[in-house]
Order: structure tokens, then sequence, then C-alpha cells
């Protein structure tokens, strides 16, 4: 792993990043498949109210994001390589014990284990490949890494929502299982696994320290402002994973699954794209189309009675959120030195959870109260709400910058 660290490092498609690209593929994979068809297996199963079935998805969600907290003062005392396996593990056990839950009371303790799990392995796998990615190309690196979750997301609920309804949720759950164990051979027989370059105590020390201060270039809400605009994002999205099969039964839509798929098809095109502009000309360029995108794409999706909308909506969505996510983390370790490249994938995939866990659950709370179409209409105020944060932070920033360069020059 050392000559991969250190003879090649212009090269991105390195064993290391392929392995690594394709173990958080399995995992997000693990993840997806069930997270659309999850609300649905528990309305029939056990009745819930609405919010009480948001529960399924932002709980998990939580969980994750303390658990990320918590593996940054864990990894002082215990080897990564332990926690990413522990993990695994625990993912995918309890994605194996789901069917055998018989009240939703532990169902959610099910979801809560595997958050914690889920976001052990997530948490470590993203920070192995910002060690491998050649600054330089940091753009595209991420970008190419990201269509490992972007994939997963967009295919993931379309295949879950298939196979529960062909083979049960029994059978769903095998696969989700399979999936997140492959991850543990695929690492270990191909040792890509690159080395740890620094103590683990004081690398991670560096991470929880700069967790909780704001000096450095963390100063001035540089890491913050990417981070809440990827939360807003995912605002929209907990509501599609959340209620878009739902929302599918409403409109008697039988293929709402295609949705996920033709995500996959803009987000495949997009990806590599959007990284490039990113790398060459900042994140302006990418987030403001993307953010008008999006709600272009949920406002179609509101007023959808027909598959032609929906697959417009979802052709829509996938150009907006596959440009988006990859910009904001990568904006984010941009900004960030190496060795904070830890602190910053947890906050940036912490900001991800935590905003499917509130558009589960504020979504969830307004469609109990109007219906989903209305649901989705305000999914698309939450991205007008992106781009005025956005666009504030820009013209702050010009300013900065201008106000800078006038005092080096008078000087």
């Amino acid at each position: 792993m050392n000559d991969i660290m250190n003879t090649h490092q212009e090269k991105l498609w390195t064993k290391s990043f392929i392995v690594l690209t394709v173990s958080y593929l399995l995992l997000f994979l693990s993840l997806q498949m069930l997270l659309s068809p999850f609300p649905a297996y528990a309305k029939e199963q056990f009745h819930p109210g609405n919010f009480t079935l948001s529960l399924v998805t932002s709980l998990f969600a939580l969980s994750a994001i303390a658990t990320r907290f918590a593996t940054a003062s864990l990894l002082r005392f215990v080897h990564r390589n332990t926690i990413l396996l522990a993990g695994i593990v625990l993912a995918a056990l309890t994605t194996f014990l789901y069917p055998y839950a018989s009240t939703m009371t532990q169902l959610l303790v099910l979801r809560v284990l595997f958050g914690i799990g889920f976001g052990m392995t997530s948490t470590v796998l993203p920070t192995l490949v910002s060690q491998i990615i050649p600054r330089k190309r940091l753009g595209e690196g991420v970008g190419y890494f990201g269509l490992s979750t972007s994939i997963a997301m967009s295919i993931g609920p379309m295949i879950g929502l298939s196979v529960i309804r062909d083979y049960g949720f029994e059978t769903l759950s095998a696969m989700g299982t399979i999936a997140a164990f492959a991850i543990i051979p695929l690492l270990l027989l191909t040792r890509s696994i690159p080395a740890q370059s620094e103590n683990p105590k004081q690398q991670m020390q560096s991470i929880v320290t700069a967790s909780i201060s704001s000096s450095g270039k963390a100063k001035k809400g540089k890491m913050l402002i990417p981070a809440l605009l990827n939360m807003l994002m995912s605002v929209s999205y907990g509501g599609l994973l959340g209620f878009l099969a739902l929302f599918g039964q409403e409109k008697h839509l039988d293929g709402i699954g295609l949705f996920f798929l033709f995500i996959a098809c803009t987000v495949l095109i997009i990806r590599p794209i959007s990284g490039r502009i990113f790398d060459r000309r900042g994140p302006a360029l990418v987030l403001i189309p993307g953010a008008i995108i999006i709600i272009a794409s949920m406002l179609i999706l509101s007023y959808a009675n027909s598959m032609p909308l929906v697959i417009v909506s979802a052709l829509l969505y996938g150009l907006g959120f596959g440009a988006i996510q990859p910009t904001t983390q990568a904006w984010m370790l941009r900004e960030a030195s190496p060795e904070r490249h830890g602190t910053v994938n947890s906050l940036y995939y912490n900001s991800t959870d935590f905003g499917v866990a509130a558009g589960s659950m504020l979504l969830g709370i307004i469609a109990s109260a109007s219906s989903y179409s209305i649901m989705y209409r305000y999914a698309a105020c939450v991205m007008v709400l992106f781009l005025i944060v956005y666009s504030i932070q820009h013209i702050v920033s010009r300013r900065s910058n201008n106000s800078s360069h006038s005092a080096a020059v008078g000087k």
C-alpha cells in the first residue's frame, strides 16, 4: 500500500481506489435496497401513523450521525481496521434480523443498531479513499468515488421495490445482508486498505480537536456552508426514500420504482462532468443550476399523475442530485488539510444523514396534514432556501476576497 501512496501520487485509478469504491457501493446498496421499501413494509406489518413510519428512516440516520462522532473518539484507542470490520458485521447482522422483528419497537431498535454499524463503516471508508486521491484531482476523484453512493441511491430503491413486490421482504433482507458481508472478503483478499500514515492516536486526536474547534480553515463557515447546503438537498431525498412508494400507491402508479432507475441514468452522466467543472471553475456553476433543476423535479413530481411525468421528474432529479452531492463534498475537502479529511468526511455524511432524517420527519408531518403531492412542493421550497443560502455565501465571499485584494494592493 505504501507503493500506491508514495509512487503514484498523480494516479487516480489505483487498485485501492477501485476496491474501496466498490466496497462503498456495496455498503450503500445494502442500505438503499431496503430504505425505500421499508416504510411500506412497516405500514403493512404494524400499521403505524406517518410520523411513526418516518422513524424507520430518521432513527437510522440519527444513530449513524451519533456514531460518527463517537467513532472519532473510539479510533484513538482501537485500530481503524477493527472498527471497519465491526461496523460491517453489525450492519449485516441487523439487516438479516429485520424480518424477525415482531413489533414496531423491535424494528426501530434494529434500525438504530444498523445505523451504528453503518455510521462506523461509512466514516472509515471515505477517509481511506481521501488518503489516496491526488490533491490536484480531488474534485474528479471524489466525483468518481461518489458515484458509488449515487448509483446505490439510484438503483438500490428500484431493486428493493421490485424484489419486495415479487419475492417478499425476507428475500430482500437476505440480499442486503449478502451485499454488506461481501465487503469483508473483497477488502481482505485484494489487500486494498492503504497503510496508516501516522500514529492513529495522534491522527484521531487531531480529528476530534478539529471537530470541536472553529479555528483554521474551518473558520468563517468554510466547512459549515457546504455541509448546510448538502443537508438541505438531502431533505428532498429523505422525502423520496420515505414516501415515494406510498405516493405511488396514492396515485395508483405501479411502476413508481422506476423513478430511481431514471435517477441513475442522469447521475452517471453528470457526476464526472460536475467534478471537472468544480475543479476548474468552482462550485457556483454546479450548485446554482443543480438546485434549480431539483426544484423543477419536485414540482413536476407533485403534479404527476402518470409515469411519463414521474420519469421526467426522475431524470431532472438525477441531474441536480448528481451534480450537487460530489461538489459539496469536494468543496469541503478542498478547504481542509489532508490530516483533517476524516473530520470533513464525518461532517459531510452527517449532514447527509441529518437532512434525510429531518426530511423524513418534517415531510412526514406535512404529508399527514395534507397529501404527498403537497409534501413534495414543500421539498421544492427547501431547495429555494438552498439557493438563498448559497447566494448569500457567494456574495459575502466575493466581497471578502475583493477587500483582501484591495488591502494587498494598498500595501
